[in-house]
């Protein structure tokens, strides 16, 4: 999968600089073309010789070296991905200003292609605030961040903070960057979020989804090649991927009208977004004053936009769906799966640590048609949408 790629590597000031020899070596007998750019801070952990010795390129560190002049916009052009790691708190620091005072930032602010950093830290600069901050404004512009591990750090002490390894490194970018493109020219729509049911202009009736979950299964589906049709809820949660057509709805009913819209030219949907199940029957104009001590509200049954789809779904479409359950959950998932003509139904548990509603982790069962149960681990909300776009793709082409 990396054969020919072009891979430039930044190298910053930290203990983990080591584990970039690794990283070139497995780089290089991937098939992948591999130059090292490093920071002066960076040489007091790895010597330039070594990673030149294993990439069979010259390591560059400076701008300027005797009379000549290392073209940073040039090596910022040539690359299909640039990756720092590590990343230091420093450099991470540094790039989320735009500060440029070394070849490798000058690099990075020149760079073209996509960039992939791993962070690389103690655990109390890790969870220090200033980098949560700094993480997520590097994030805001494009940069892809691969997440730190836990175990044995440069104090002595255990905990997060620990660049992750040079085979998950390489995994990352392959899935990233370098999958088979199987939904080229395939149009489908995401549903993610959650609803805002109005009761007067100040209150409303909602849930505690906070989309992540939609969001990274209409990044999975864009980086295969598909075009992504997104229905998004009220949520703060940004959409990285600028090729994503993000719809922006409030409501059960708005939400509806969007989905119908799209779906009747869509090669597949995807509804995980938490939709109310019941909205306000009289919207007030005016603000409620708190006067009774009892106040009722009349309610009405929303209309289903999965079953909508599921009797509106042509030959050829694939419907996804899913259940959120914490008692007879495969019972009331199957339920779901033949109640609404879907081919495929991903149950969530409210009984599964780390799973549901604001975590970054979900953990999953998935139901098909035909009868196919596939139990998953707990993983990544990102990790997660992989698994769901892998099975929507077998169910797709095998039609």
């Amino acid at each position: 999968m990396l054969q020919g790629k072009k891979i430039l590597l930044g190298v910053t000031g930290s203990i983990a600089a080591y584990k970039s020899i690794l990283l070139v070596r497995q780089l290089v007998k991937a098939g992948a073309e591999v130059k090292v750019i490093m920071t002066s801070a960076a040489k007091d952990f790895v010597t330039p010789l070594s990673l030149a010795t294993i990439s069979k390129n010259e390591v560059l560190v400076d701008l300027f070296e005797e009379d000549s002049w290392n073209n940073h916009v040039m090596l910022g052009r040539w690359a299909d991905v640039m990756i720092i790691a590590p990343l230091s708190c420093n450099t991470l620091a540094k790039m989320a200003q735009g500060l440029c005072d070394n070849l490798l930032l000058a690099t990075y602010l020149s760079a073209v292609c996509p960039v992939i950093v791993a962070p690389a830290m103690d655990e109390d600069m890790w969870k220090h605030p200033s980098t949560k901050n700094n993480l997520e404004k590097i994030k805001s512009f494009g940069n892809k961040i691969i997440p730190v591990e836990s175990g044995e750090l440069a104090s002595g002490l255990f905990g997060e903070g620990r660049m992750a390894e040079p085979e998950t490194i390489i995994k990352f970018l392959e899935d990233i960057f370098f999958l088979k493109k199987e939904l080229d020219s395939k149009k489908i729509l995401v549903t993610a979020g959650p609803t805002y049911e109005a009761i007067d202009p100040v209150r409303f009736i909602g849930n505690r989804s906070s989309g992540k979950m939609g969001i990274a299964i209409a990044e999975e589906l864009a980086l295969r090649g598909a075009k992504v049709e997104l229905v998004l809820g009220p949520t703060s949660i940004p959409v990285n991927n600028l090729s994503i057509k993000v719809h922006r709805v409030e409501s059960a009913a708005q939400m509806y009208e969007s989905s119908v819209q799209i779906f009747a030219h869509a090669d597949a949907a995807i509804m995980s977004a938490a939709v109310a199940d019941y909205t306000s029957a009289h919207q007030l104009k005016e603000k409620i004053k708190k006067t009774d001590n009892v106040f009722n509200i009349e309610l009405t049954k929303t209309k289903d936009i999965l079953m909508t789809l599921g009797q509106q779904k042509k030959a050829g479409q694939i419907l996804v769906g899913f259940a959120l359950e914490n008692k007879n959950e495969k019972e009331y998932a199957i339920g779901k799966l033949k109640a609404k003509n879907a081919d495929m139904i991903v149950l969530n548990s409210l009984n599964d640590e780390g799973a549901g509603f604001g975590y970054d982790t979900n953990k999953i069962t998935i139901f098909e048609k035909d009868g196919s149960e596939f139990n998953y681990e707990r993983k990544s909300k990102q990790q997660v949408a992989k698994d769901i776009v892998d099975r929507m793709i077998k169910l797709m082409y095998a039609k």
